[in-house]
């Protein structure tokens, strides 16, 4: 990964961060203060507070005793600590895929809610495997028939995210030309806009175009997914482009991309319209 681009910590890891640092500041302690009192120094428990590295179980021990911490809240953060870089079925991808592309994976699994918009291809988590087998080998033309799979199922086993009792809330916002491009052929966009239309059915699932008759909007530089998260965890925004993927986190950052997922959910089609403009389409391939 290039130096430039660090990979986001996990919400669990965050949220660690951020209840130790509630517990220091509750205790009256300074970070100078800490660094007596348990000989963390302040560059490791700055890395701690900051989310930008998980403390080891005996750091945190040192730093719950400093604090102060009831039982139940050691007994909270030590599962924390242990947790903080699960990444579940993911980990036998993680040799194969870029580490940007794992992050976001890891982060959209913790996720409570997504907001997706996509100017050029049908969102992710609602490709059909034809789909994501045909729009991989278009783009990525130098890559294997391995590589292609490995992708490909990745992207499939993704999609369990809005299966089961506890769905990841969907609001997907695409560009008409995202519908228009055909990526696979006739019968590959088909079962596509089928699948779309049985996905914008589901309670959890939420589907809006932005028709050509829009006319320029917010959405056209690129693609981006806001990810939201359960409890206060901030808002973390991942964008995909030509130059690499690029996670955001500051909280400029998160009020101005979601200003820009109102004002496109603003002038799309409501998903009633939205439903009726796919199944036209449908029905022209």
């Amino acid at each position: 990964m290039p130096p430039n681009r660090r990979q986001p910590p996990t919400v669990r890891l965050r949220r660690l961060a951020a209840e130790l640092r509630r517990l220091r500041q509750e205790a009256g302690l300074s970070q100078e203060d800490v660094a007596e009192k348990t000989n963390v120094n302040n560059v490791t428990l700055y890395r701690i507070e900051t989310a930008k590295t998980k403390p080891q179980l005996r750091t945190l021990i040192a730093l719950l005793d400093a604090y102060g911490a009831t039982e139940s809240e050691r007994d909270s953060l030590i599962a924390l600590q242990k947790e903080a870089k699960q990444r579940g079925w993911l980990h036998s991808f993680e040799a194969d895929l870029p580490d940007q592309y794992t992050a976001l994976i890891s982060l959209e699994a913790e996720a409570q809610q997504a907001i997706n918009y996509e100017s050029l291809f049908i969102p992710g988590l609602l490709q059909t495997e034809d789909y994501v087998r045909a729009m991989i080998r278009g783009v990525r033309p130098a890559a294997t028939d391995s590589e292609v799979e490995t992708r490909v199922t990745a992207r499939m086993q993704r999609q369990a995210l809005l299966e089961g009792e506890t769905p990841l809330r969907l609001w997907a916002i695409l560009d008409q030309a995202a519908l228009c491009r055909k990526v696979g052929g006739d019968a590959v966009m088909r079962d596509q806009f089928a699948h779309l239309i049985r996905q914008a059915q589901r309670p959890h699932v939420t589907i809006q175009v932005i028709p050509f008759s829009a006319g320029a909007h917010p959405g056209m530089p690129g693609s981006f997914i806001v990810l939201k998260f359960p409890s206060d965890d901030p808002d973390v925004i991942y964008i995909d482009s030509m130059a690499g993927d690029l996670f955001l986190e500051e909280k400029a950052d998160i009020q101005r991309y979601n200003s820009i997922c109102e004002h496109l959910r603003a002038i799309a089609l409501s998903p009633n319209d939205t439903t009726a403009l796919i199944a036209s389409l449908r029905e022209d391939h």
